[in-house]
């Protein structure tokens, strides 16, 4: 049985999708995903299940948010060695690892194309960092996320990718939680 993780986008966000964390947990319960764990309020659910792809997950949490709870959200679904690797593949951990709280990564619905990727790094802010990798993006906010312009709205529109982020707080404790 492999454990996974669903990285919801744009729930319980300026009072707006607004989906408690047990009524959600009971409702996946219900489409035979197993052990399911859910971490703080932004969407985050942990669990196990013996198959399936990603896609097919996304889509079964998708579906089953927007029948039980009226309204559609984006939803990824990465496994442990997954955000294992993503977290120890940060580029910015090495020159940051002082200012971790600054430190951000966004998962992308898959890999970009190449002509926009280069679009992409022709894009500067004198004090924000980015760094593509496959389907990951690294970020480095050191004025905080809440004002950069590399949001999930500009890498979707720009890489023509459903974008989430979390903070690196958050993926940490992600990993520990999908480990037990």
């Amino acid at each position: 049985m492999k454990t996974y993780i669903a990285l919801l986008r744009g729930i319980n966000v300026s009072g707006k999708n607004q989906i408690r964390m047990e009524e959600l947990k009971a409702r996946m319960l219900e489409i035979n995903l197993e052990n399911v764990r859910t971490y703080i309020q932004s969407g985050n659910l942990i669990f196990n299940h013996i198959g399936s792809s990603h896609t097919e997950f996304e889509s079964m949490i998708a579906d089953k948010i927007a029948t039980d709870f009226g309204f559609n959200v984006p939803v990824l679904v990465k496994t442990a060695v997954e955000i294992d690797e993503a977290i120890e593949n940060n580029p910015f951990i090495s020159t940051y690892l002082s200012h971790i709280d600054k430190l951000h990564i966004t998962f992308l619905s898959g890999i970009p194309e190449e002509n926009s990727v280069s679009e992409l790094l022709a894009v500067t802010d004198p004090s924000d960092k980015f760094i593509i990798s496959g389907d990951t993006v690294y970020l480095y906010c050191p004025n905080g996320y809440g004002s950069t312009m590399f949001s999930n709205t500009f890498f979707e529109k720009k890489l023509k990718r459903t974008a989430t982020t979390r903070n690196w707080k958050t993926m940490l404790k992600l990993a520990e939680m999908m480990k037990e």
